[in-house]
């Protein structure tokens, strides 16, 4: 039985033109070995999967190579380079900082350090996951690092730039590996499939590729998985059911769904989603970038950003059609609240059906916003009665139309709008309805009941109720009747300027929503006046012990004479 070798060993890259979307990267190590400007320190810090360690290892292999070529490519037959391949080169050292962090296995490479290559021109050391290092293991290997022998190349990689000390990044050139993107890691395992003789779909090949997250390596081992599970022949269900992935087929249906408002259809197919297993945040999740997807899809020149086979952009495409760009947006909207407050909801399933919910009304709402052209006058019913009242028609500007300051309060029935030259300026009419609102009497025209002092005396004690747990307040409300000023003023009166203040900011406004909701009328406001001081006697003011005595002396005799023969004193 041949020995079966994973794809992410098979498949690795062995010449730097190999290696997936780190072109930049790529480059700037060929033209340093080109123009010989090598360092003596690199630190290669990325995700995991994306090409690091690779790269560190084609790196050291075409420095020491006898006989690179103009791409700087290593050759793969000199003994530099067969010697490498066979893992037995002596100028070639990896070690694994997560198993190997003391001092004592910092030391024991320093030594090794002394020692000049057999082969080649540089004696390469390549420390994997060097953040993993021991505060003293970085300690000690500072010196080295900084001032090594010529010969000597240090290559550090490490997932966790941030734990590494500031003075280990200072002595080294650092390179930032990027995460790799679907479309590079979907072209790669296409490739991968072709040599393993393996037919499998381009939206199988995506659905893999957004499972790893930008790592190559998962990619290679997520499709060595698939191939077990289903042979030479690999269906789109076989990897969606094998890797666990929620089908893209549910969103195109929930989206159907909510343009044709049926809630409960939603609401069902979130349970069957729910039963099969699948997280709820992570379904809300994959609606969000469903809907993304949709916005993109609606214009040509966003089309690159959608990221999938042909099949599933031709789907897109034709959904985003049926789809307005006010219900995407409101979409879109609803689904990112829902997933930032689901974590915060203590009801989390209630917390996604309420957000379906809302999707199923975001066509209904627009459709009730848009005015109807032939539809009969709105009507208003009054307080006292059902006789209804029309609203007035639309003014325009060739027909001037005095509006009641009744109507001013209330918002205007929807109604169609005219053209552009003939319609009156909103900003006009405001101004008519100002205009017209001071030159009449104050409740004339308001429907509002007339404020008497018989009113005003059966809604105190509501008011004071309304403040019992703050006795203060409702003894200085309750101190003196209040007065009626102005026809809509009721008047209270405090002691003081500084109570008269803190009474307005803060309970102004309840007072005066108590009033106009018990007195039915809308112009009543609270007033606060300060009353007068009582006017003092001049010279009849006492405030200190001397002057209380001299007080008492003067008008009795009798305590100024006990004072004298005691030799009292003051105090």
């Amino acid at each position: 039985m041949d020995h079966f070798v994973v794809s992410a060993r098979k498949y690795r890259p062995q010449q730097f033109n190999d290696v997936v979307d780190q072109d930049n990267i790529v480059t700037t190590l060929k033209n340093a070995i080109q123009r010989k400007q090598l360092a003596h320190a690199y630190l290669f810090c990325g995700p995991r999967g994306v090409g690091k360690t690779t790269c560190a290892r084609i790196f050291a292999r075409t420095i020491n190579c006898l006989n690179p070529s103009a791409g700087m490519e290593a050759c793969g037959t000199c003994e530099s380079c067969v010697s490498f391949a066979q893992g037995r080169s002596y100028s070639i050292h990896e070690l694994d900082a997560a198993s190997n962090n003391s001092v004592d296995d910092i030391r024991e490479l320093i030594d090794k350090v002394r020692i000049p290559p057999q082969v080649g021109k540089y004696s390469v050391y390549i420390i994997d996951e060097v953040h993993m290092l021991s505060q003293s293991a970085f300690n000690a290997f500072l010196k080295t690092l900084e001032e090594p022998p010529s010969y000597a190349l240090f290559i550090l990689a490490t997932t966790e730039k941030h734990k590494v000390l500031p003075t280990i990044l200072s002595r080294c050139q650092v390179f930032d590996f990027n995460r790799i993107s679907i479309k590079a890691m979907t072209h790669y395992l296409a490739e991968v499939a072709g040599k393993e003789g393996v037919t499998i779909g381009q939206d199988s090949l995506h659905v893999i590729a957004q499972k790893a997250d930008g790592a190559m390596r998962d990619a290679l081992t997520l499709l060595d998985q698939c191939i077990a599970v289903s042979g030479k022949e690999v269906t789109y269900q076989q990897v969606i059911s094998n890797l666990n992935v929620l089908d893209r087929e549910y969103y195109f249906r929930l989206t159907d769904m909510a343009l044709e408002g049926r809630f409960d259809s939603m609401l069902l197919l979130l349970d069957e989603v729910l039963t099969r297993g699948f997280n709820a945040l992570h379904f809300i999740s994959g609606l969000s970038s469903h809907f993304r997807n949709l916005l993109v899809s609606k214009q040509p020149g966003s089309l690159p950003l959608l990221d999938y086979g042909q099949e599933t952009a031709r789907r897109y495409s034709e959904q985003a059609a049926a789809c307005p760009l006010n219900f995407l947006f409101s979409a879109l909207g609803i689904c990112t609240q829902a997933e930032a407050g689901y974590k915060q909801s203590n009801q989390p399933r209630l917390h996604i059906e309420m957000a379906l919910v809302r999707l199923s009304r975001i066509e209904s709402q627009d459709t009730a916003k848009t005015p109807a052209t032939d539809k009969a006058p709105a009507t208003r019913v009054p307080e006292n009665g059902p006789d209804p009242t029309p609203v007035p028609a639309p003014v325009q500007a060739s027909a001037p139309v005095s509006t009641p300051a009744s109507e001013a309060v209330r918002p205007p029935a929807a109604a169609p709008v005219a053209a552009p030259a003939a319609t009156a300026s909103i900003k006009k009419l405001m101004h008519r309805n100002q205009k017209e609102k001071q030159q009449e009497p104050a409740g004339e025209m308001t429907g509002d009941r007339e404020l008497t002092i018989e009113g005003l005396e059966k809604a105190l004690p509501g008011l004071i109720n309304l403040f019992k747990d703050k006795p203060n307040l409702s003894a200085t409300l309750s101190r003196c009747p209040p007065l009626i000023v102005d026809g809509c003023k009721v008047q209270f009166t405090v002691v003081n300027e500084l109570q008269k203040t803190w009474i307005e900011e803060h309970y102004g406004r309840v007072i005066d929503t108590y009033l106009r909701n018990t007195l039915h009328n809308k112009q009543v406001c609270v007033s606060l006046i300060v009353e007068d001081a009582p006017e003092s006697v001049p010279g009849n003011s006492c405030y200190m012990p001397e002057e209380k005595a001299k007080f008492i002396a003067e008008n009795n005799p009798e305590v100024a004479a006990l004072r004298e023969d005691l030799n009292l004193d003051i105090s």
